[in-house]
């Protein structure tokens, strides 16, 4: 349980206005240092407001980063809030978030936590994600890696993951190219 000492209101008039990565890395550790409960972080990633939202997971993202053991009390929160998440600013995030949560450098805790999680209907939005036209690049990008990370828990996406990229290798960018080029020699590597 979490000693709530940062007011979620204060949090909130902090992220109406513009802010930088300097802020967000301050507010990061203000979150932190402050007992703020991450759980409620995560759950203002998903403000009616978009932009109060999106700065909500920036902030979590670097969590993530910066404070990983502060963000395993929320993983689960963010985890089962993921698929929800339709503010496509806090996408990003989100799955960025998510791409480093089943990568080969996560930490023990995570792949542990990643490993006991049913991970179904993750998998499913990604690949729908992955394939909508109104997801931005960098999300896809970022979904790429997840279902790539996720083929030694999920056997079957790796053939999915291959047509879907073939489909798409097209329709999107140079960008995307580059990262369904960088996906196959990965995959590559696995057989």
């Amino acid at each position: 349980m979490c000693k709530q000492q940062l007011p979620m209101q204060h949090l909130i008039n902090e992220l109406k206005i513009p802010i930088g990565k300097n802020k967000v890395e301050q507010l990061a550790g203000i979150v932190i240092n402050e007992n703020f409960c991450v759980n409620e972080l995560v759950k203002l990633s998903f403000h009616k407001d978009l932009q109060i939202g999106f700065r909500a997971a920036w902030v979590l993202e670097q969590v993530y980063f910066n404070h990983e053991a502060a963000f395993l009390s929320a993983a689960e929160t963010f985890l089962n809030g993921l698929p929800a998440q339709n503010n496509h600013s806090a996408l990003r995030n989100y799955v960025k978030i998510m791409a480093h949560m089943t990568g080969k450098n996560a930490s023990p805790e995570i792949k542990q936590i990643i490993h006991s999680y049913n991970t179904d209907e993750i998998v499913g939005v990604v690949f729908a994600w992955l394939i909508a036209d109104q997801i931005p690049v960098a999300v896809k990008s970022h979904c790429l890696n997840i279902l790539a990370n996720l083929i030694l828990k999920h056997e079957w996406i790796e053939d999915e993951l291959i047509q879907t990229m073939d489909f798409l290798a097209d329709k999107e960018g140079i960008g995307f190219f580059a990262k369904v080029k960088q996906i196959r020699k990965q995959l590559s590597a696995h057989s």
